[in-house]
């Protein structure tokens, strides 16, 4: 007998927007040049503000130059501007001698300069929707999938071309869909999922698609450029760039600005909060505030902008996790991790992914009986107020506020940077919060975890190194104890989702023997080397200690390790 899934509840929507050019994002490429100029303007009015004197913008302008030539000289990808070097290599030439000029001489070339540059940059990050490749790239991942799906459930070859099953049938949304479909027609929704995976942005698509929601914009790792399958789906679907190796104030600015002035403009937008994928297998604890700001500023613009009597359009930030029973780059992932964590105490091995590695893990995803969710979380403000399916903000008891009120000062609307950075502070502890109530515990999350905090309970003396190095004959737990400590642990997640602190699936329920049997099937299930099986004898044993220590990450923070 075999634990499944309940039945999958989910259901094709219509879209809230019927004709692709009515949506944002088409509208935002239609007019594409002039909003690049716009970004690049208000970039360099910035800058400006925050290096007002000619010593600081230049200043400012040499470290940028070195730090792009240092950038090109020691970490240069396939997917860089092939004239990159001449640019820089002008822009140095022009700033010889102009800390040695008048500043009233100077101050105009340095801005120059300086436009130079943000107007790259703008133009580097600028995605480019177009509604003809976002059709027929939508149309290419329902076709190739279903086919693997169908073919793979079916296990016949005439299968591979039937419709019996769907992705609907293997990925499963739950949470708040209606209330998420309600707030994109009543404002500007910004998604913040969870990240583990290069697969999010396209299981994401896949959602915003299912759900009926026009196209969202959304910053995509230039990184994922350099896979060429990753790098056609994010050209067609108008993802703007983000290139995390560029840590200085132009590109910095440039990007946050590209990123507010699009909300503004009412572009539904995803942000990955936590930056980049989770090295540790943990859901996310500290978020990046650079973009979440954006959205707090673009609020505060907006109320600046809309003329006294126009409805001011809201934004709504809409916590989304994403539920695997395995992610592809685990071990790489987890490896990353304990080398920084380590130091010197661990050596990681190199194991990178490409185009074709990722082609075969889309295989095994829809061969195997493995499954994903995705729980939508409900919509808060930008403070992180709870709001209703009509998009009112409602404070601790309920009752409906005015966000204009947060922006306030003197009877007027005021700029406020640190207020402004406290909001997104107390965003950012929302979003983290209801990231744990949202999650989903899979059957293999719950082995994972019980196996590893078993094995620790065992050698408590041993820091987490030494456990990792642990010999392989002591790499053994009792099945019977390994079921009575599951048991223990599922009681208590029964108990959480009681006190609505997290979701399980369904198939966490039932015969105990069938739960743990489904989670061994499913944990790591692509991995060469399985991070929990049982042996001859029926016992729980380990192939790879640094794996199993990512996947029990999933449910740390949750203090369940008392229930060991």
């Amino acid at each position: 007998m075999e634990v499944v899934e309940k039945k999958n509840k989910n259901k094709k929507y219509k879209p809230i927007l019927e004709d692709i050019p009515d949506w944002p994002v088409y509208q935002l490429s239609k007019n594409r040049k002039e909003f690049i100029e716009s970004v690049a303007q208000k970039s360099l009015a910035q800058i400006k503000e925050l290096r007002p004197t000619t010593k600081q913008l230049l200043d400012e302008l040499q470290t940028t130059v070195y730090r792009e030539q240092q950038r090109m000289k020691r970490n240069r990808w396939r997917v860089d501007p092939v004239d990159e070097p001449a640019f820089w290599a002008a822009i140095k030439d022009e700033l010889v001698g102009l800390d040695v000029k008048p500043s009233e001489e100077a101050q105009p070339k340095a801005e120059e300069l300086m436009r130079r540059i943000v107007m790259r940059y703008a133009n580097e990050i600028a995605g480019n929707f177009k509604a003809s490749s976002y059709k027929v790239t939508r149309e290419i991942v329902k076709f190739w999938f279903a086919r693997l799906l169908n073919g793979a459930r079916v296990k016949k070859f005439g299968a591979f071309f039937r419709n019996r099953y769907t992705l609907r049938d293997k990925i499963h949304i739950v949470g708040k869909a209606k209330h998420l479909r309600n707030l994109a027609s009543k404002g500007t929704v910004i998604m913040v999922p969870t990240h583990f995976s290069n697969l999010d942005s396209i299981l994401i698509g896949w959602v915003i698609h299912s759900l009926g929601l026009p196209a969202f914009i959304y910053g995509a790792g230039l990184n994922l450029f350099n896979i060429k399958i990753f790098a056609y789906f994010m050209n067609s679907l108008g993802a703007y760039k983000v290139d995390r190796r560029k840590k200085n104030l132009p590109y910095l600015e440039t990007l946050k600005l590209y990123s507010t002035l699009a909300i503004q403009k009412g572009a539904h937008s995803i942000f990955f909060p936590g930056g980049t994928r989770s090295r540790s297998g943990m859901l996310e604890k500290q978020l990046k505030l650079g973009l979440l700001s954006s959205t707090i500023e673009a609020q505060r613009m907006l109320y600046m902008d809309t003329p006294p009597g126009e409805e001011v359009r809201k934004i709504f930030i809409v916590p989304v996790t994403l539920n695997y029973h395995f992610v592809l780059e685990a071990p790489d992932l987890v490896d990353d991790y304990l080398s920084v964590k380590g130091q010197e105490r661990y050596l990681p091995e190199q194991d990178k992914y490409g185009s074709w590695q990722l082609l075969q893990f889309l295989f095994k995803f829809f061969t195997k009986g493995s499954n994903i969710s995705v729980s939508i979380g409900r919509g808060v403000d930008i403070i992180g107020n709870y709001v209703d399916d009509n998009g009112n903000s409602l404070d601790a008891q309920g009752r409906v506020i005015d966000t204009r009120d947060y922006f306030v000062s003197d009877n007027r609307i005021t700029i406020d940077k640190q207020r402004e950075d406290e909001y997104t502070r107390m965003l950012s502890q929302k979003i983290v919060s209801e990231y744990h109530r949202i999650n989903r515990v899979f059957a293999s999350h719950l082995v994972a975890f019980v196996a590893f905090e078993m094995w620790q309970k065992m050698h408590a003396k041993l820091d987490l190194f030494g456990l990792l190095r642990l010999p392989e004959e002591d790499q053994v737990i009792s099945y019977e104890e390994f079921r009575e400590a599951c048991k223990r642990v599922r009681k208590q997640i029964y108990v959480l989702k009681a006190e609505g602190k997290v979701y399980h699936a369904t198939h966490l329920k039932g015969n105990i023997d069938l739960v743990i049997r489904h989670g061994l099937d499913n944990v790591g299930i692509f991995h060469l080397k399985r991070p929990l099986l049982l042996n001859k004898e029926g016992n729980v044993i380990t192939k790879d200690f640094n794996t199993l220590y990512y996947y029990h990450n999933r449910l740390v923070g949750y203090d369940l390790e008392k229930f060991i």
